[in-house]
C-alpha cells in the first residue's frame, strides 16, 4: 500500500497533536487536583459532587442559624439569670418586711429599696441582644416592651409572637421568649394566692393554702370567704355562687372546702372577706405585684392598731407567694433556655459529624491520585518524545541520501 507525502505527515502531526492534548490534560489535572476538568469528562461524578455541595451550603446556612440562634439564647440566659437574682433579693426583702419591730421608716425605707429593685427588674425585661433586638418583645423587637403606664404601672408594648430560627432540616426553634410568658405569667402547677379584702377592719392573719383533696367536685376554683356573727361562708367566684362550706370561725382551726385548707388566726370583722384564687386568676404581673408590695409598706401603721398591722401582715404573705410563683416561672423558662442551647450543641456536633462524612464522599468523587497522576504524566511525556523522535527520523528520509 502507498502512502502519499501529504497523508504520511497529516498523520503523524495528528497523532502528536493528539498525545500533546492528552498531556496537557494530565498537567491541568495535577493543577487542579481533580479527577475530571469539566462535567463532560465524568457525568455522573460530576452530578454527584454537585449535589454533595449543596448538601454542604445547606449544612453552612443552618450552621450560621445556630450561631445565631446561640447568641440570642445566650443573651437571654443572661437576662433571666438577672432577674432571678434580682426575684431572690426581693423575696429576701419581703419576709424581712414582716418583723414587728420595724418602724414606720424602716419600712419606707425597704419599699425604697424594693422599688429600686423593680426597676432593675423592668431593665432587664427590656434587655436587648446586642443589635438593637429587645429579647423579650416578641415580634416587635424594634421597640422597648415594658413601659410606664399613663396611670402608674409597667405596661407591656410588646407581642406573644415567637421569632423561629430554621436551626436543621426538620428542626425549627424559638430564639427568644414574649415578655409577657416570663415576667407576666405563672406556671400551670401554681397553686392558691390568697388576699386579704382592702375594707376589712378586723386582725385576721391567713396562712398558707395546702391540698387536701385535688379531685373535690370544686377543686380549682375561685373563692371567697366571707365572716358574719362569728360565722364563716366560702363561695365560688361562680355564676351563680355555689356555698362551698359554711361554719363557725374557731380561731386557728383550718377551713376546708373545695379540696383545699386555709387557716386563719386572729378574729376577722363582721364583713371581711378572703380571696382564695388560683394563682393564674390572682394577678400574674410581677411588676404589678411588687408594685403593690411597696405602696403596701409605705403605709404608717402608727396609730392603725392590730388590724393595721393585719392587713400589711397579709399583704406580704400575698407578694410572697406571687413573687415565688414569679420566681418559679422565670426558673422553668430558663431552664427551657438551656435545654435549647444544649441542642444546638447537639446539633452543631451532628451537623459537623455530618459534613466530615460529605466532605470525605466529595473527595472520593473529585481528588486526584496524585501518585497515579504524575506517572501517567511522565508516561504520556516520554511517549510524546519518542513519537517526536520517530516522526523526525522518519521525515527525513530519502532515496537521494543513499546515491
Amino acid at each position: 500500500m502507498r502512502i502519499s507525502t501529504s497523508t504520511f505527515y497529516e498523520r503523524n502531526l495528528s497523532a502528536l497533536n493528539g498525545q500533546q492534548q492528552q498531556l496537557f490534560r494530565t498537567q491541568q489535572m495535577l493543577s487542579a487536583g481533580t479527577k475530571y476538568l469539566t462535567a463532560a469528562d465524568d457525568p455522573v461524578a460530576a452530578s454527584r459532587a454537585l449535589g454533595v455541595r449543596q448538601t454542604l451550603s445547606e449544612s453552612a446556612q443552618f450552621a450560621t442559624s445556630r450561631d445565631r440562634a446561640m447568641m440570642t439564647l445566650t443573651h437571654e440566659d443572661t437576662a433571666l439569670d438577672s432577674a432571678t437574682l434580682i426575684l431572690q433579693d426581693i423575696k429576701t426583702l419581703t419576709v424581712a418586711a414582716g418583723n414587728g419591730t420595724l418602724s414606720d421608716a424602716d419600712r419606707a425605707s425597704m419599699a425604697t429599696t424594693l422599688q429600686s429593685k423593680l426597676d432593675q427588674l423592668v431593665a432587664v425585661a427590656n434587655s436587648d441582644d446586642g443589635n438593637g433586638q429587645f429579647l423579650f418583645a416578641g415580634y416587635k423587637s424594634g421597640t422597648a416592651p415594658f413601659a410606664a403606664a399613663a396611670g402608674g404601672g409597667i405596661q407591656y408594648m410588646g407581642d406573644q409572637g415567637q421569632r423561629m430560627i430554621q436551626v436543621d432540616v426538620a428542626r425549627q426553634m424559638s430564639s427568644s421568649d414574649d415578655g409577657r410568658s416570663v415576667f407576666q405569667s405563672v406556671q400551670g402547677g401554681a397553686g392558691y394566692v390568697t388576699t386579704g379584702g382592702t375594707a376589712n377592719t378586723g386582725n385576721g392573719v391567713f396562712g398558707a393554702v395546702s391540698i387536701v383533696d385535688a379531685t373535690a367536685p370544686n377543686y380549682g376554683k375561685d373563692f371567697t370567704i366571707s365572716f358574719n356573727g362569728g360565722n364563716y361562708t366560702v363561695q365560688t367566684n361562680d355564676t351563680p355562687a355555689v356555698v362551698a362550706a359554711t361554719g363557725p370561725y374557731v380561731v386557728g382551726t383550718p377551713i376546708t372546702f373545695g379540696g383545699v385548707q386555709l387557716a386563719i388566726s386572729g378574729t376577722p370583722a363582721d364583713g371581711d372577706t378572703f380571696a382564695v384564687t388560683t394563682a393564674q386568676n390572682a394577678g400574674t404581673d410581677i411588676f404589678k405585684s411588687v408594685g403593690e408590695l411597696v405602696t403596701a409598706l409605705r403605709q404608717p401603721l402608727t396609730g392603725g392598731g392590730v388590724a393595721a398591722q393585719a392587713k400589711l401582715q397579709n399583704a406580704l404573705s400575698t407578694a410572697n407567694v406571687k413573687v415565688t410563683n414569679a420566681h418559679d416561672n422565670v426558673l422553668t423558662i430558663r431552664s427551657s433556655v438551656g435545654s435549647r442551647m444544649n441542642e444546638l450543641d447537639a446539633l452543631d456536633s451532628a451537623g459537623a459529624a455530618g459534613d466530615l462524612t460529605e466532605k470525605s464522599y466529595l473527595s472520593s468523587i473529585e481528588d486526584l491520585d496524585v501518585t497515579s497522576a504524575i506517572a501517567e504524566f511522565y508516561q504520556r511525556e516520554t511517549s510524546l518524545k519518542a513519537t517526536q523522535l520517530t516522526f523526525a527520523r522518519l521525515s527525513n528520509i530519502a532515496l537521494f541520501n543513499y546515491i
